[in-house]
């Protein structure tokens, strides 16, 4: 994979393993409290998104999405980061939010949809470390194979 450059849409740290989504996906009636994907109609209905970097395409709506993202974020139940392909307003807003009011930070990344491509193709764990307006994702440090 080697080292892949994105956008900072909001800035922070995280390690974990990508869970790549097919399709979009709500917070809002998408998820459920666990952090499961709970939309009947979602490919990876589910799959728990607890921990992980969540790689999706773009995020859909609801505007309502932005709360239910920062309440899992303080419930621990939330992603470890989030990669996409465009910015999404509503689920900087779910980070912000988080940030403010219960100092937890979850970055959110954009990428190129070569680098996008490269993100999904792994299948180890990651590295984010995104900055005010660059990020870097690269295979998890500890992880690695030696040699």
């Amino acid at each position: 994979m080697g080292e892949l450059i994105g956008r900072t849409v909001f800035p922070g740290e995280a390690t974990g393993i990508p869970l790549v989504l097919d399709a979009p996906l709500s917070f809002w009636g998408g998820t459920d409290p666990t952090g499961r994907i709970v939309d009947e109609h979602h490919p990876q209905r589910g799959a728990v998104v607890t921990g992980r970097v969540l790689v999706l395409p773009k995020a859909r709506g609801s505007s309502s999405s932005s709360s239910v993202l920062a309440e899992q974020i303080r419930s621990g139940t939330g992603p470890a980061a989030l990669v996409l392909t465009e910015p999404d307003a509503i689920l900087m807003l779910g980070a912000w939010v988080a940030a403010e009011l219960y100092g937890h930070r979850l970055p959110i990344v954009v990428l190129s949809t070569e680098d996008y491509d490269r993100l999904c193709a792994r299948s180890g764990p990651v590295t984010i470390v995104a900055g005010p307006e660059r990020a870097m994702i690269t295979a998890a440090a500890a992880l690695r194979p030696s040699g």
